[in-house]
């Protein structure tokens, strides 16, 4: 059955672009969550959106499971294929196919690389605003589906605020076109209902974004703080007096251990907690708030708190920040990234909380998280070789994810559900709401051949706090290390 699948699927692209040996397939069989492996049927590599088009309706005619992949960078699971299936990479479909300055837009193929769509506009004063940790490598497309987000989330938003057009696949193979260069639609959102739908509902072939104005002013302070709290209550000062930041991140002892090493930055020592605030706009305004900032700051009773004297120091606090979860490698090679987001009111509460737990469960944590919206990226460390380590790890995670939704919280601000956080998305929604979900996404995907196994729980027992076979194990579908 398979091989007469790969003789079919060769008819419509290239046998060099139809991989489907082992060694072809290894580098496809986990993404960012390498906790979790599957090995596809193949992975097909088209150059053009009517060759994605093509692939679709042949998966749909098949009934033949399919995963969208672009760099891979997703940490819950979210590209991790489907044994069995077909991964359909995108990043061939790389090209930015017109950036036009006076409208402020660019309209791209997914498989574009988040950092390139800036570079393509800076000679225009203009860029990109989401800007996720991994920009360097990963695609909007990725980006799309799981509504990235960045440090400069807190002013700018989310992708979906910078989406203002599509043109899909459905996994049923209609072709839909959906928004344009305006804001000024009338009508549902599309846009918004597709953006962060984690590739249940189709594949993003052209995506219009929205472009900005560069800042012509920073001011980044560098503040250290004796314990994670007071970086906390300091994050909730800022917000409450009613200034406006582009970022506001926080980085605990762990983490700025780790990044120190990577990039050789230059942190306050002895600090348990590292708090990074950006200001950015037009220099008349920036003048003036860095004044109620630096104010706001003092009064928090900081070890030590330094503005960035210059553009180059300013970049090297950011690249210590943007490298931190890689630089965790550098302390342990097994590590979870947790993604959850509490009220900024709590998140004093919800860092000690989360040492107390780590405590507890004798593990390691890093945290490192963008503040001024509450997102959490709690890094835990462990030994993948030490048995039940990963065990322990995932249950700390878990109690994690719990306490965020105590607290009124989400399991996720950007990483999204995927197959990690699935079955804690009942502890947020009820029956009810859920069953509205599937019904949405069978609206789409009647087959339900788009990145199946994913989002929705499948049984009643947390993903992560299992113990012995995850249920898709059992149904041969992924596999853990």
């Amino acid at each position: 059955m398979s091989n007469a699948v790969l003789n079919r699927l060769a008819t419509l692209l290239s046998r060099t672009r139809l991989l489907a040996q082992p060694e072809q397939l290894a580098a496809y069989e986990s993404d960012g969550l390498t906790a979790f492996r599957a090995r596809p049927l193949a992975v097909v590599l088209p150059e053009t959106a009517d060759e994605v088009i093509a692939l679709v309706r042949f998966c749909h005619q098949e009934r033949l499971p399919f995963v969208a992949r672009g760099s891979g960078t997703s940490l819950s699971g979210g590209s991790l294929p489907v044994a069995g299936g077909v991964v359909i990479a995108l990043n061939r479909l790389n090209k930015i196919l017109h950036l036009d300055p006076a409208q402020r837009i660019a309209v791209v193929e997914p498989g574009v690389v988040n950092a390139e769509v800036s570079v393509m506009a800076a000679p225009h004063g203009l860029h990109y605003a989401p800007d996720p940790s991994s920009q360097s490598i990963c695609t909007i497309g990725g980006n799309v589906a799981f509504n990235s987000g960045g440090a400069h989330c807190l002013k700018y938003g989310m992708t979906s605020n910078h989406v203002l057009g599509l043109k899909a696949v459905l996994a049923t193979g209609e072709i839909v076109h959906w928004g344009g260069a305006s804001r000024e639609n009338i009508g549902p959102d599309w846009c918004g209902l597709f953006t962060g739908n984690e590739g249940l509902f189709g594949i993003a072939l052209e995506i219009t974004l929205q472009l900005l104005p560069k800042a012509e002013y920073f001011h980044t302070v560098l503040a250290g703080y004796r314990t994670l709290e007071q970086a906390g209550d300091a994050v909730s000062a800022i917000v409450a007096s009613g200034l406006l930041p582009g970022a506001i991140e926080i980085m605990d002892a762990l983490a700025l251990e780790a990044a120190q090493a990577a990039v050789h930055a230059e942190y306050p020592p002895g600090c348990e907690a590292v708090l990074i605030v950006e200001l950015e706009g037009p220099r008349e305004v920036v003048e003036v708030d860095r004044l109620r900032l630096d104010q706001i700051i003092i009064a928090s009773q900081p070890v030590e708190a330094r503005p960035a004297r210059d553009a180059e120091e300013r970049q090297t606090i950011w690249k210590g920040r943007k490298c931190a979860f890689s630089a965790v490698g550098r302390l342990s090679p097994d590590f979870i990234v947790q993604d959850g987001v509490v009220p900024r009111r709590k998140l004093g509460e919800a860092l000690r909380r989360i040492s107390e737990m780590s405590r507890e469960a004798g593990l390691r944590c890093a945290n490192v998280f963008h503040a001024g919206d509450g997102n959490l990226h709690p890094l835990i460390l462990y030994k993948g070789r030490e048995a039940g380590a990963l065990d322990r790890a995932e249950e700390l995670a878990g109690r994690i994810l719990r306490m965020c939704v105590e607290m009124g919280g989400s399991i996720t601000g950007e990483h999204g559900v995927g197959v990690e956080k699935r079955d804690y998305l009942s502890a947020m929604f009820n029956a009810k709401e859920i069953d509205c979900m599937k019904r949405l996404r069978a609206a789409f995907d009647p087959l339900g051949i788009a990145n199946p196994g994913k989002m929705f729980p499948v049984t009643g027992a947390p993903a992560l706090q299992q113990h012995g076979l995850h249920p898709l194990e059992k149904a041969g579908v992924i596999s853990r290390e």
